[in-house]
C-alpha cells in the first residue's frame, strides 16, 4: 500500500508510469525501489479507486503513452496518510541476512572481505546522496527562501538517508577493526565468525 502513497506523492504533475520509474531512478532508489512490474499494476488499482484519472498522450519518443494525473480524491488520500503516524515497516535488507549466516562458513576471511565490499557499496550510495545533498543546498542558496517548502523536506530526507548509511559505514569498520584484533586464523582452527 505505501507504494501508491508514494507514487501519489510523485504525481505532483502528470506523467506516465515510465516517467514515474525513471523519478525512482533518480531520485528515492536509495530509500525506496519499485520495478515497472509494481508500479503499472498500483496505478491502476489506484485509477479504479478514483484517486487518479489518466489519457493516452503523444509520446515525442515513440508510441502514445498513458499519462496519470491525481485527482482531488487521491490528494486527500495522500493528505491523509501525511498526516497519519510514521509508517516504520520492516526493512528487507538481503545483506543483513548474509551476514547473520555468515558464520556458517567458519572463515574470517570471507567475513572480512565481505565487510570491506559492503562498505565499499554503502559508502558509494552515501557519497551519491551527499553529491545530490551538495547540488540540493547549492540550488536552494539561488531561489528565495521558501520555510518547510519541498526543497526543506528533501534536504531532510538525504541527511536521513546519508546519517542512515554513515552508521551502517562505521559498523563494518567496526568488524573489520575486531576482525584485525583477532588476527588470522590458524588452520584446523574452529570458528572466525561467531
Amino acid at each position: 500500500m505505501d507504494l501508491e502513497f508514494i507514487l501519489l506523492g510523485m504525481l505532483h504533475q502528470p506523467a506516465s508510469g515510465y516517467d514515474l520509474k525513471c523519478d525512482f531512478d533518480a531520485g528515492p532508489r536509495y530509500f525506496w525501489s519499485a520495478e515497472l512490474s509494481q508500479i503499472y499494476p498500483a496505478l491502476q488499482k489506484m485509477q479504479r479507486r478514483g484517486w487518479l484519472r489518466s489519457h493516452r498522450q503523444a509520446s515525442p519518443h515513440g508510441p502514445e503513452r498513458r499519462v496519470y494525473v491525481r485527482t482531488a480524491k487521491g490528494s486527500r488520500s495522500l493528505h491523509a496518510w501525511l498526516r497519519g503516524e510514521p509508517v516504520i515497516g520492516t526493512q528487507r535488507l538481503a545483506y543483513i541476512g548474509q551476514l547473520i549466516f555468515m558464520g556458517e562458513l567458519a572463515d574470517r576471511a570471507r567475513t572480512r572481505v565481505f565487510l570491506k565490499r559492503l562498505r565499499d557499496r554503502l559508502n558509494a550510495m552515501a557519497e551519491l546522496l551527499e553529491s545530490a545533498e551538495r547540488g540540493l543546498r547549492a540550488r536552494e542558496a539561488t531561489t528565495p527562501a521558501q520555510p518547510l517548502g519541498h526543497q526543506f523536506h528533501e534536504l531532510l530526507c538525504l541527511r536521513m538517508g546519508i546519517a542512515s548509511l554513515r552508521a551502517k559505514i562505521a559498523v563494518c569498520d567496526e568488524g573489520l577493526r575486531l576482525i584485525r584484533r583477532q588476527g588470522p586464523r590458524r588452520p584446523g582452527q574452529r570458528g572466525g565468525g561467531k
